[in-house]
């Protein structure tokens, strides 16, 4: 075969498999590449949505990271949620899994009972939890009063606000329970015998057969959390907007983080700046941050794989 017929033939494979990856490459380009570059163009520029964008070098990102009050609180929010209302979704998850899985009878209904509540939308299942802590006239402060518990402030609470998001969040649990009870089911018994044979304990049946079978299951729960947790924007808005008393309508105003900058969220901060204030810059900048922050997440996730799948050494 000859140098030239060695080339086209090359070339030939090569363009077909350009023209089979074609859809991908469109895609991407159009719907990530694209947008990302003119994200990171427009964190250098000064525009408003209307007139063209402006070249102002890091005033934006000056800006945002020492003039804008508002910025270090929704970061401490997010990284917040992030840790604490991940982690808890993932345990109780998976507790409520094995639960079901070894329940004898009624396993059915207490499955459907589970998953209900992750199929509420959105809107209004924070307002239920609103109405349900709230402090003056809710049912659970009542109950907690009548127990001589504290009755916390809740959704008008700083303190507590965030505890209250993460009690919706664990209340919704019904995907994750679903996908760790598939994952339990496919635990090979004769593990579970081998180790019954050798004197384990529960515990050490968890440590040494289970966690090491569903560690998978496990990274795709945290990492899917985790970029749940950094799109967290519909349940802390409305929750601050419904404990605040403003509830919507043309007219009213309403700045996101009641009570006192506690439930603000960067995707929140991201619609305030682009979408109400008109400040594109600042806008791409938070979003850029969000991004950054979604990708160090999920890389020391992945990085930690390893460590999680050999629990059991």
């Amino acid at each position: 075969m000859t140098t030239h017929t060695l080339r086209s033939k090359r070339r030939r494979s090569a363009l077909r498999t350009v023209a089979f990856m074609s859809p991908w490459l469109i895609g991407f380009s159009v719907f990530f590449a694209y947008p990302m570059v003119s994200t990171v163009y427009f964190s250098f520029t000064r525009y408003d949505g209307f007139g063209a964008p402006a070249f102002n070098g890091l005033t934006n990102w000056t800006y945002v990271f020492s003039d804008y009050p508002m910025f270090w609180p929704s970061l401490w929010n997010t990284l917040w949620l992030v840790l604490v209302m991940v982690t808890c979704r993932v345990v109780f998850g998976l507790g409520i899994g094995m639960l079901i899985t070894r329940i004898k009878t009624g396993t059915g209904v207490f499955r459907t009972l589970f998953y209900l509540p992750y199929l509420a939308p959105p809107v209004a299942a924070t307002l239920a939890f609103v109405f349900l802590l709230n402090p003056g006239t809710g049912p659970v402060n009542a109950i907690l009063g009548e127990l001589g518990l504290p009755t916390p402030g809740w959704f008008n609470d700083a303190t507590w606000s965030k505890p209250a998001l993460t009690l919706l969040a664990v209340w919704g649990i019904g995907d994750l329970m679903v996908i760790f009870m598939a994952s339990l089911l496919d635990v090979p018994t004769e593990q579970y015998e081998a180790a019954e044979l050798d004197g384990a304990s529960a515990w050490q049946k968890f440590r040494f057969v289970t966690l090491p079978n569903i560690s998978p299951i496990v990274m795709f729960a945290v990492v899917t959390g985790v970029i749940q947790a950094m799109q967290y924007y519909t349940q802390p808005l409305v929750a601050g907007k419904v404990a605040s008393g403003v509830i919507g309508g043309s007219g009213q105003s309403f700045e996101p983080g009641y009570p006192d900058k506690s439930t603000l969220t960067l995707p929140q901060l991201v619609y305030n700046l682009g979408f109400q204030r008109f400040d594109y810059g600042a806008a791409t900048v938070v979003a850029l941050v969000l991004f950054a922050l979604a990708m160090a997440f999920t890389a020391l996730l992945m990085r930690g794989r390893n460590n999680l799948i050999q629990a059991g050494d």
